[in-house]
């Protein structure tokens, strides 16, 4: 068999991505999927599009990959459902609405537009949210999409332009080589591990398993407009040993609501937990009050694959592996499929050593090592 130049374990939304880059640039790429296309943490997850600012990092890859998905939603299939919806970050009482404008300033000076919202404000974008709440931070440029359908989407792009897909598990990945689970195997310069949380082709790559509920309503068109999210929402999401609960909430082109959401962690069963989705329900009712009237279709769980610093593991698995032909684009925990075309960028702009439109580094693999480098100094 003919050498591949790149081979990508995961067909998920960031290794779909990641083919889609590689094949445009006419690269001979091969795909290995161990279960359904999409079927892990992508379709496990919420479709938010968003500018996220944890860190300015995280400020920066978000905001680069946003732009990337607006600059191509108008090649999106129908069935992406990707709309325009635009976040409001919540804000409860005076003490968040300091963090609102805090927040604006940081978005600002990134470029990002974002606006503050009175609480009359808020209330009128947003006629189901309790009264009461002091205001929130709107960010116009978010959006919302359906992850497998927009994951099936760069998956039939590499493969129209040559990607051969392979529906096998990958049984190792080093020194260029990987076995799969029914014999076949397949050589190639460079092998990606976009695996989500399944990590065992590389023991050492540090990731966290954290697991999530979510729950999808019938369909109440007009109910909501835009993703909500509770400004503690991040806070909620730094805890990194109690179990936690955070208003998330997004309208679907459908009429439908997705509920989140949930963390857990030494979690590994996929069995939903009722009194996690009792908290989290309980939760979102504090600020949506009718949502206790509405009818749920549907609730499930998956995980999401986390480092320790929050940030994704993009480029030359060096520091975590001796093998040179391993690369990474693993660890997005919640950000995914935010992330995904700019991962595949930034991913294909190391490779191929050319600049790129933000700093790579603090996204390399790298750099978690570094700490325990300087120890031994």
């Amino acid at each position: 068999m003919k050498p591949f130049d790149i081979l990508i374990v995961g067909a998920g939304i960031v290794g779909s991505a990641v083919a889609r880059e590689c094949a445009l640039i006419g690269w001979r790429v091969g795909v290995i999927e161990g279960g359904t296309p999409a079927g892990g943490a992508t379709a496990a997850g919420m479709g938010h599009v968003v500018v996220m600012d944890d860190s300015p990092a995280q400020l920066a890859l978000t905001a680069f990959s946003r732009s990337l998905w607006q600059r191509e939603s108008g090649k999106l299939p129908k069935s992406a459902e990707y709309e325009n919806r635009g976040t409001i970050w919540v804000a409860a009482d005076d003490e968040e609405m300091a963090e609102v404008h805090a927040r604006q300033e940081v978005y600002e000076d990134a470029g990002v537009e974002a606006r503050v919202l009175t609480a009359e404000e808020l209330a009128d974008k947003e006629p189901n949210l309790r009264r009461g709440l002091a205001g929130g931070l709107l960010v116009p440029g978010d959006s919302v999409v359906y992850p497998p359908a927009a994951a099936g989407f760069y998956l039939a792009e590499a493969r129209r332009l040559g990607a051969e897909v392979f529906l096998a598990r990958a049984m190792s990945a080093s020194q260029g080589q990987v076995l799969l689970s029914d014999g076949v195997s397949l050589v190639a310069e460079r092998i990606v591990l976009a695996v989500g949380t399944e990590c065992d082709l590389l023991p050492s790559l540090p990731i966290q398993k954290r697991k999530g509920h979510l729950v999808v309503t019938d369909r109440y068109p007009g109910f909501l407009h835009h993703q909500l999210v509770e400004l503690s929402y991040l806070k909620s999401a730094h805890k990194v040993t109690d179990d936690s609960v955070a208003f998330n909430i997004q309208p679907r082109q459908t009429g439908q609501l997705l509920l989140g959401s949930s963390r857990q962690y030494s979690n590994e069963g996929p069995e939903v937990e009722a009194e996690i989705l009792r908290r989290m329900i309980d939760r979102a009712s504090e600020y949506m009050p009718g949502l206790e009237k509405l009818s749920v279709l549907r609730v499930w769980t998956g995980f999401r694959a986390a480092t320790a610093d929050k940030l994704p593991l993009i480029g030359s698995a060096a520091g975590l592996s001796e093998d040179r032909s391993l690369w990474l684009a693993a660890g997005f925990e919640g950000l995914g499929i935010t992330n995904a075309p700019g991962a595949a960028r930034l991913l294909m702009d190391g490779m191929l050593g050319r600049e790129s439109a933000i700093d790579a580094a603090p996204y390399l693999p790298a750099r978690l090592m570094e700490p325990a480098r300087l120890a031994h100094a």
